[in-house]
């Protein structure tokens, strides 16, 4: 058990280094490449379409393979949520990536734990929680993508969904069958709708989907 926890300590401090990495360089330079061509606005949503698929979504498609428990990612995830929220506290926000009308940010940090965690007591493999994350993290992204280089702006238009339900239904599909195909279709269209941010809505209302086909099977 002991050699099992000091491993996992390992796995964590070496992923939360590569997020590091990612935010502070890798998100970076992609917001200056794209802010140099298409202006601020663009290049910060650029940026952190790019943090959610290389962090939130790689990190996601680790986790069964590396812990056995969501202890650990999921106070690698609150650790992050505090660590992105501080910038808007202090008045200092890493402009490459945040701004000053939403945390959203800080959202995506918090659920991606909470649906680690909880859905981790329902399925011990992790994947039920997984799949919402992976939703959250590259379909979103793939969404954001298609409509900033469409219109270089941020807008909730559906053919940036018909992108984000291209990749998460066949992805869906192949992780969870009906269920995930179903998932990935209600977290395109939920995302459309901005009654909530859709880091919040996009995981829970795939999370909810999965869950009920789980419990209808059980």
């Amino acid at each position: 058990m002991y050699p099992e926890l000091l491993t996992e300590v390992a796995y964590t401090a070496v992923l939360l280094l590569w997020i590091i990495f990612v935010v502070l360089y890798i998100s970076k330079k992609c917001y200056e490449a794209v802010a140099g061509r298409y202006g601020h606005r663009v290049g910060v949503y650029f940026s952190r379409k790019v943090i959610h698929a290389l962090t939130g979504g790689l990190v996601a498609l680790m986790i069964p393979y590396l812990f056995k428990t969501p202890l650990f990612p999921f106070a690698a995830a609150m650790l992050l949520a505090v660590l992105t929220y501080l910038p808007h506290r202090r008045g200092k926000l890493m402009y490459w990536f945040q701004v000053e009308e939403n945390m959203y940010e800080v959202d995506f940090c918090i659920v991606w734990g909470a649906v680690v965690a909880v859905s981790w007591l329902i399925d011990r493999t992790f994947w039920l929680g997984v799949l919402p994350l992976v939703f959250m993290s590259f379909g979103d992204g793939v969404t954001g993508l298609v409509r900033n280089f469409v219109y270089r702006r941020r807008t909730k238009a559906w053919i940036g969904n018909l992108a984000m339900a291209a990749l998460c239904v066949p992805v869906g599909f192949l992780g969870r069958g009906v269920a995930g195909a179903l998932a990935g279709l209600v977290a395109s269209v939920i995302e459309h709708y901005e009654f909530v941010d859709d880091n919040i809505s996009v995981p829970l209302s795939a999370l909810g989907v999965l869950l009920a086909f789980h419990l209808l099977a059980a």
